[in-house]
Order: structure tokens, then sequence, then C-alpha cells
């Protein structure tokens, strides 16, 4: 089990942190971005499970700096909530408390970051923005086909859902045309498939993503 730790970003903002420590000395570092609900029950979960695969896992509260503690589950009311927060982010401060987070998980040595839902989009823009960074998963990130223009620093493996309303198919298969050197896997699964808290849930592309995000992570950071 993981514990909530107190990090800085270079602007000087305070937020937290779910850090999961693995059992052995760490494969690597591995920054978990959160969906829009902030670090649930959910996301802590899976930091535990890369914990577990060996690497020194860390959640940053990414909405800590338009709602200190967020923690909601999927309801329809909950939905709100998160959307109308995530409005008020902008990804040039999400970067800076990526960036603490690196720097809190320093010592495991090579370090990459995976995102889901908006932490996806997140985890995209990492790759291109901040210097260091190993690799990127990043699942479903909706505002990556408008940063299509924006070239990785880094290998990038993306899943995508066949079927997921919020990104249009064309736009994530024009993403996988114009990023050709990167890996693209698509799945017969809507947003959200690899939340087991979520309507959305696809077991089987879920189990399939995190076995080739693990074989990713594997050639990658070690």
């Amino acid at each position: 089990m993981g514990k909530m730790v107190q990090l800085t970003a270079s602007d000087g903002h305070t937020f937290g942190a779910y850090r999961a420590e693995p059992a052995g000395k760490p494969k690597g570092g591995l920054i978990v971005v959160m969906e829009i609900f902030g670090v649930n029950s959910h996301i802590r979960k899976v930091a535990d499970e890369y914990a577990a695969d060996g690497y020194l896992a860390i959640a940053p509260a990414l909405f800590d700096r338009v709602q200190r503690g967020l923690d909601v589950g999927y309801t329809p009311q909950d939905i709100e909530i998160a959307r109308a927060l995530m409005q008020k982010m902008n990804f040039a401060d999400a970067i800076k408390d990526v960036e603490a987070a690196m720097q809190q998980i320093a010592s495991a040595g090579k370090i990459s970051i995976v995102g889901f839902c908006w932490g996806g989009s997140v985890a995209w823009k990492s790759a291109c923005n901040v210097r260091g960074l190993t690799c990127a998963v990043p699942y479903y990130g909706g505002a990556i086909p408008g940063m299509i223009a924006e070239q990785p620093k880094c290998p990038v493996l993306c899943h995508w859902g066949e079927t997921d309303q919020s990104i249009p198919l064309e736009k994530a298969k024009a993403v996988a045309a114009a990023h050709k050197n990167q890996t693209h896997y698509f799945y017969p699964a809507g947003h959200g498939f690899n939340c087991n808290e979520r309507g959305s849930y696809h077991a089987e592309s879920a189990r399939l993503a995190r076995t080739r995000t693990l074989d990713f992570l594997a050639k990658h950071v070690g």
C-alpha cells in the first residue's frame, strides 16, 4: 500500500501525490496521471499494481491547483464536477507538477509516465515537453488530436478505444498516421475501458493494454 506525500512545483505550488513503493529495488520510476476524477481509489490501485510489478509509482494530484484533494467516483454528478474542474486546468501547470513528481522518484532511475483520459493527454504533452522521460503511455487522451503537431522526445505507446465517444476514431487514426514512428493500439472498447469502476470497463482490452504497457516499460525502463 502506498501513502500520500507532499510535493512542490517550480512555481511554489504545493500539492499531494500518492506514492507506492515496490518490494525490492525499483526497476524504474513511473508517474501515474489521473483521469479527471482525482487520485481516487482506482488511480491508487493502478499505482499499487505498478509498484507490485517493481516500479516506484507516484500519482500526483494535478487538480490540487483548482480543488485540493479531489476524490470522486463516476456518477453523472461526479462527472459534472470533474469536467468543470478540468476546464480550469491548463497543461503548462500540469507539466510543472509532472516535473516535481519526477524529482520525487528520481532515485528509482529511469522514469516513465502513464496517463488515463485527461491524464493520457498530460502524458502525451509531457512526452513532447519534459526532458528526461524514458517513455510515455497515454490511454485515450482526448486532447491528443489537438496536439498532433507536437513531437514526442521519447518513445510513446498510445492506447485508443474504437468506440470512444469522446475521441472520434478518425481523429485517433490521424494521430497514429502522423506519428507512425510511435506505437498505437486500437481496442474494441470505449472511453475509460481500463477503469473497472466505470460502466465502460472492458476487461479483455484492459488486460491486453496492461500487458503491452508492461512489455513497453520493460523494454525502455527495465
